[in-house]
């Protein structure tokens, strides 16, 4: 198979999706690697590294588009990319269609074969290649969050550890998820006074075991909620729902009830945003102030660090290129149902049930499309 890999295109994102030892593994298979000129440069790596362990270096994205059978990418793809695909063609990567309508009805009229990384299922019942940049974002929040609340970034001046005499500031963090716990993980670590909500109380038990008085663990009601928020310094937003758009737990009322100049990190704005006056941002322009708050909303967190996060999403998105490459992608979709759920778009419709409900679109089930049965349920 003939495998594309472009440069990525969305506003600060250096991440690349294979790397140069990657690339070695799917050419050692007897398969062709085709990266854009500069493709790697972001996260480290040159050309000439691709080209040592057997990749082919294209001189434009469009040639890349051309030549591949397979395009597999860190972020969804922009305008420019989508009027590139065809077909006959495979496109891994994350898509968060549930809050694109418009990427979603491109990838329909091109009729490409989409498959989400955000919704592969894993042996377990994870999301196995959601789960390395999670916990990149969970991690990268409360650093973000931490900056947010200086002074300089208009943020209240509270140093999120304190200082002997001098209290921590109060950081709430809504989802006990993967992005939870790693946020978790950071704040505690650095002293704050932390407070992790999520309805399951199973999550809540572990977190409680593994931390003990140093977090506070919360049922999610209504009440309880809104009672943190409104006495937080910082609120981490972690909260994800597989293939839909995130729910708006933290209102607009809640928000101008918030104490002037504390912030938000709403980690699940590339899903819509689990803050209801949350809009994505980038890391040139990352917050801005609604309501005396400030949102910190950037929707690619881990391309800040793209050498770690490239690295780390290879490590699981690796196997399963391997697997599409060598089997082709509707006998590894057919042979392995996790990889299956991660289709979205195949053949001009929706099958991702999650998608179609966010948007209002009918569905065709993934078995459906690949032939497995003969009528949907």
């Amino acid at each position: 198979m003939r495998i594309g890999v472009p440069k990525e295109i969305k506003s600060e994102e250096r991440r690349v999706a294979l790397t140069p030892g990657g690339a070695t593994e799917l050419v050692s298979r007897g398969h062709q690697v085709i990266v854009e000129h500069g493709g790697g440069e972001g996260a480290g790596f040159s050309d000439e590294e691709y080209v040592a362990h057997g990749a082919c270096i294209a001189d434009s994205a469009a040639m890349v588009f051309d030549q591949a059978e397979m395009i597999v990418k860190v972020k969804e793809p922009q305008a420019e990319e989508r009027a590139r695909l065809r077909d006959d063609q495979v496109i891994f990567t994350y898509l968060h269609l549930a809050a694109d309508a418009v990427q979603t009805a491109d990838l329909i009229e091109r009729g490409v074969t989409a498959i989400a990384y955000e919704s592969v299922v894993g042996p377990n019942g994870g999301l196995p290649l959601l789960a390395p940049m999670s916990q990149v974002a969970g991690r990268m929040s409360i650093q973000a969050g931490a900056h947010c609340l200086e002074s300089s970034q208009g943020g209240r001046g509270v140093l999120l550890g304190g200082v002997p005499g001098v209290a921590p500031a109060r950081v709430v963090i809504l989802g006990g998820g993967v992005v939870g716990r790693n946020a978790v993980q950071m704040a505690v670590g650095l002293g704050a006074d932390v407070t992790v909500i999520d309805r399951d109380v199973d999550v809540l038990e572990d977190l409680s075991s593994r931390y003990g008085s140093a977090l506070h663990t919360l049922h999610s009601s209504g009440g309880a909620l809104e009672e943190a928020v409104l006495g937080a310094d910082l609120v981490i937003g972690a909260v994800l729902i597989r293939g839909a758009r995130a729910p708006h737990l933290v209102t607009t009322e809640m928000i101008k009830m918030m104490r002037p100049r504390s912030a938000v990190v709403d980690v699940a704005i590339d899903q819509g945003g689990c803050i209801e006056t949350s809009r994505p941002t980038t890391h040139a322009n990352p917050t801005y102030l609604a309501y005396d708050v400030v949102h910190y909303c950037v929707a690619n967190m881990p391309g800040a660090v793209p050498r770690t996060s490239t690295f780390a999403l290879e490590n699981a998105t690796l196997p399963y290129m391997v697997k599409l490459a060598d089997l082709g992608p509707t006998e590894a979709m057919r042979s392995d149902s996790g990889l299956r759920a991660g289709l979205s778009v195949c053949q001009g419709q929706v099958t991702e049930p999650a998608v179609a409900e966010s948007l209002g679109l009918s569905h065709t089930s993934p078995e459906e499309v690949l032939g497995l049965i003969q009528h949907a349920a």
